[in-house]
């Protein structure tokens, strides 16, 4: 299975399996939002059609967009020996920023991007994960530091946050202490800092935390780690509920499975229905750029040939988007949703930057 692939199957099943578990309140149904066309809904959006293949030949599986067209992402070297981290400008010409043996099992992940500082992870076998930075406009990469603790990741854009002048990020507490640590290194480099929250949590905008990432239960408190304030997720039922500073997406059930999705504010407020049972979050975040809803909607043809339309619920005009009937892989960080068709050997990366709507 490809890696992008299996992230969009892991985002999936967390969204839609982990739902089978609760029971729908006894709500009135309401209709669903009005269905457009791209084109016709976002006219003037940027979008491009990539070649999933580099020029010297590897297949390149992008990691963050910073337009439509300009990427950081991965791609082994054309001898097969090394893994590579790269930007890939908009002429398709490639700038590398580090390269690793494939003999360790590199990894580079959890990107972020803030103005011209890019950051990410890079882990390989024997070593422990490490952080760097490097600025998008050119320059050499530099390593933050090694010292990132236990750190947990959720596949989300806030896995890593940029925030005054720091990156910052979740780690489980050592010896399996009910402790989330919250730690965080200048982008200068230096000393990590450490804060400790008591509980299960993770970043979300800054500064905000959110409970219930890693279990069944759903978020129920959001925390400011400013203001040292909790405000709780308020719920009319059984439900399952993800939520972001903004927004929370809720998975609504009946007898037979997954009845509806909604989205709300925190505090129950603006609630609305987006989507119907077949469709599931196609991405981790709730509600990108406090907008967008990603959502995935199987067909009669998605578990043989493992692809699903993508749709958009836009809050701001209350309607769902048909992005892409067929695809296989969404991902969305820094505003740019991308996605992919074909097969390894023809494979295309579609981008939409939602900044751009």
């Amino acid at each position: 299975m490809t890696p992008y692939r299996t992230l969009a199957a892991l985002a999936v099943a967390v969204a839609a399996g982990v739902a089978l578990l609760v029971y729908a309140p006894g709500e009135p149904e309401t209709a669903p939002a009005a269905r457009t066309g791209l084109t016709a809904a976002w006219p003037r959006a940027q979008r491009a059609d990539l070649p999933g293949n580099l020029r010297d030949g590897p297949i390149y599986h992008p990691g963050i967009f910073l337009d439509a067209r300009t990427s950081v992402g991965t791609a082994p070297s054309p001898d097969g020996a090394a893994e590579r981290l790269l930007v890939r400008n908009a002429d398709e010409t490639v700038r590398e920023l580090r390269r690793r043996p494939q003999s360790g099992n590199p990894e580079f992940g959890a990107f972020t991007v803030s103005g011209e500082d890019l950051v990410w992870t890079e882990s390989a076998d024997g070593s422990p994960m490490e952080i760097w930075t490097a600025r998008t406009s050119g320059g050499p990469a530099r390593r933050l530091t090694a010292d990132t603790g236990n750190a947990v990741f959720f596949g989300s854009q806030w896995d890593l946050v940029l925030a005054e002048g720091r990156v910052h990020w979740a780690a489980a507490a050592p010896e399996g202490r009910p402790v989330t640590e919250i730690r965080s290194v200048a982008l200068t480099g230096g000393k990590v800092a450490v804060r400790e929250e008591p509980g299960t949590w993770a970043l979300t905008a800054w500064p905000w935390l959110t409970n219930g990432g890693g279990d069944q239960s759903g978020t129920s408190v959001l925390r400011n780690m400013t203001a040292n304030r909790d405000t709780p997720v308020q719920t009319s039922g059984p439900e399952l509920i993800t939520c972001s500073a903004a927004w929370c997406r809720v998975l609504v059930m009946n007898g037979d499975g997954l009845a509806r999705i909604d989205l709300m504010h925190p505090d129950g407020s603006a609630r609305r229905r987006v989507a119907g049972s077949a469709a599931g979050a196609a991405v981790p975040d709730v509600a990108v750029l406090d907008r967008f809803e990603l959502l995935s909607e199987t067909g009669p043809d998605s578990d043989l040939t493992g692809t699903a339309g993508l749709l958009i619920y836009d809050l701001e005009t209350d309607r769902t988007v048909d992005v892409s009937p067929a695809v296989d892989g969404v991902f969305s960080r820094n505003g740019v949703v991308w996605w992919a068709t074909g097969d390894q050997d023809s494979l295309i990366w579609h981008t939409l930057d939602l900044r751009t709507v």
